[in-house]
Parts: structure tokens; sequence; C-alpha cells
């Protein structure tokens, strides 16, 4: 093997080039101009007795192109990677992904004309693999959940691409301070309400970087609001938050898509959260439809998950005397999860006491008092 030359004094060495760096530029201005097309979601106030002194508002984030919250997400990443130039023309994008990620990730891919993979379990919904390829994305199925990250990592090897890595990129790719993220856009739809500054935003946690990207939001502009994630069963966050233990985890996958984790995702930032609750999942199906019944607007499963704990907050502050106003989020449509959270068969099938908690929800908003249900 031939020695390389040793460098000379004033010797530049360089791997960049004009055609890479026309190719960013316009791939960049592609990405920014779908953000400049789309309006900003809509802030629904959730309907409750206005005689009460506590509001709840959905932040309604299925109406993005991609139908979820993580059209946000991917978009972040998406620029990440490009700036960070390990996205270049060519490059095949791989991510480990439940589904809407991907979603989103595959319509980002298309846009800049590049080959996109998604590594997901053979579990995930059939409505959303067929948005995936509808995209133009390709699905790459395991069976077992755990797998998805090393699966990924391999596919990303083995063809020269590059893997995404929502679980570690999320939390760094959403600029906290600003930039239109989700947080910037909760506080001036608020401006105008009753309680314009929310006692509580609710979010459920699948990577952690909303939970993030919000909890350092209000740290860093001062505002009294407080974070709670919720987590459904068989998801490691919440029993790593409890114990305080980033290491825990869990066997099995959560039957809440997009949300629950069996480990803790490196995105998950515990210090900027305030409070976790455990839901079960029986409640974020309940929740989800109860949603869509009193609100016309469908809902999905981890939708339902922070609705449930949106709700019961509201219920804690009506007993303590409290004023103020909770925000959530509407993750994304009912429509994804037909065969599962919306039929009567699957949910009967998984041994899901939906009525209990369905029995729990209209009680708080007919009396505004919480009953747990017993499960």
């Amino acid at each position: 093997m031939t020695e390389p030359e040793p460098a000379t004094s004033g010797t530049f060495v360089s791997y960049d080039a004009p055609d890479r760096r026309r190719w960013l530029a316009e791939a960049v201005r592609a990405v920014e101009a779908d953000a400049n097309r789309s309006a900003d979601t809509h802030l629904h106030q959730f309907p409750l007795d206005p005689a009460w002194s506590v509001d709840l508002y959905l932040k309604d984030e299925s109406v993005h192109p991609t139908g979820s919250l993580k059209h946000r997400l991917a978009r972040s990443l998406f620029l990440y990677a490009l700036v960070n130039g390990w996205v270049t023309e060519g490059t095949t994008v791989i991510e480990a992904s439940s589904g809407s990620t991907a979603v989103s990730e595959a319509y980002f891919a298309r846009l800049l004309g590049l080959p996109f993979v998604a590594v997901m379990p053979r579990t995930t919904s059939p409505e959303k693999i067929a948005l995936i390829e509808f995209h133009g994305g390709r699905c790459h199925f395991v069976d077992e959940p755990g797998r998805v990250y090393a699966e990924a990592r391999r596919l990303a090897d083995e063809t020269g691409g590059h893997y995404m890595d929502q679980f570690t990129y999320a939390e760094r790719a959403t600029d906290w301070r600003g930039n239109n993220n989700i947080a910037v856009s909760i506080f001036e739809q608020m401006a105008l309400e009753r309680h314009p500054v929310p006692s509580w935003v609710v979010v459920g946690a699948g990577t952690g970087g909303t939970s993030a990207t919000i909890g350092r939001y209000v740290r860093y502009r001062c505002h009294p609001t407080r974070v709670l994630v919720t987590d459904p069963e068989s998801s490691a966050f919440f029993g790593a938050y409890a114990a305080q233990d980033p290491s825990y985890t869990v066997p099995g996958s959560s039957r809440i898509e997009g949300i629950g984790r069996p480990r803790v995702e490196p995105s998950f930032v515990p210090g900027v959260v305030d409070a976790m609750l455990s839901v079960p999942d029986a409640a974020s199906v309940a929740a989800a439809r109860w949603c869509t019944a009193v609100t016309g607007r469908s809902a999905g499963g981890s939708t339902g998950t922070a609705l449930w704990g949106a709700v019961r907050m509201l219920a804690e502050m009506r007993a303590r005397g409290e004023a103020g106003s909770v925000v959530t989020l509407l993750c994304d449509g009912g429509e994804r999860y037909a065969h599962t959270y919306y039929d009567d068969a699957w949910v009967a099938a998984q041994g899901l006491d939906v009525a209990a908690c369905t029995a729990t929800l209209e009680r708080f908003a007919a009396t505004g008092e919480w009953v747990e249900p017993q499960l």
C-alpha cells in the first residue's frame, strides 16, 4: 500500500463541489417552500361547560400535508440532515418508524427525488403502510419491534444511505427557541383566549422531541406553563421517569402507535418534563373515540392518550379551585386506525374495557368530576 505524501504548508484539501452546493441550496429551498405553502394548524377549543373556570384546547396537527404532527418533525430532520451534509443528491434515506414519521419522511424524500425506506414492525396499521407507499416509500418489516434500530442501520450501511434516526435527532433538529416550532404556534394562537398562558401542555412521548421542544421553550420564555407527558402501557418512558433510570426498558411493544417505546429514546429529555402519567390502553382508545364523537374531528390513539391526561388534569384543577387552560395535541386522524382502535372486534380481541373509560369521560363532561375507572 502506497503511503500518502505528507501535506505541505499552504495545501488545501476540500471534498466540497459546486454541483453539490447547488443541489443542497435547491433542496433546502424546496423543503422551506413546503412550509411556506402550508398555513398553520388550527387550535380548537374543546366543548366544555362555559361556566367552568378551566378551558381545554386541541392543536390539530392532522391537517398537515401528510396528516400528522410528524410532518413538522420530518421537515426538521431533513433540513438538519441536509445542512450537516448527511443527505446529498441520490442518497437513500432510511428511517425506523411505527408509521406516521415514515409517511412524512416519504413525502419529503419524494419532494427531493430521493429513495426512501421505512423499517417498521410488521404490526403497523395497513392504512399507514399504504400512505408510505403512496408517497413513494418502500416498507421493510421486522417481526420484533426492538429490531427496527439495528435493521435501519444495517440497511443504511448496506446501501450507502443515511439512517435519519428520529429517536436520536428529534430533540436537536427542531429549534426550541422559535423558528415557527409547535410551541411558538401554540402560544401565539392562545394570545386572545381568557387564559392565554396555558397552565399545562399535555403530550405523549414517541421520540421525546415534542416534549423537549415545548419544555425548553416555556423555560426559555419564562412561562409558568408545565409539561405533562402521558405514556401508554408497554412503554419505558414512565417507568424510567419514576425510577430516574434512563436505562429502564420493557419487553414487547405499545399498542398505541406513534408513542410508547420499549426503551428510553435519546431525544427524551426528562429534565424539561414536569409530570408524567401512565395511561391504560383502554383509556387511550376510549378517549380517541370520545374525541371523535364530541368534536367531530377523528382522532388517533396517541391523541387519546394525551387527551385522557389533559382531561384528568382539568378535573384536578377544578377540584383545587384553579382557573386556567390546558392544551393538548390532535396528533393524527382516526381514519388511519379503522382496522384497530375503531374496530369493535379488534378492541374486544385485545381485552380492552373501553366502556368503563368512556363512562369516566362522560361523567367528567357532565359534572366536572373525575372517577377513575376500575379496569
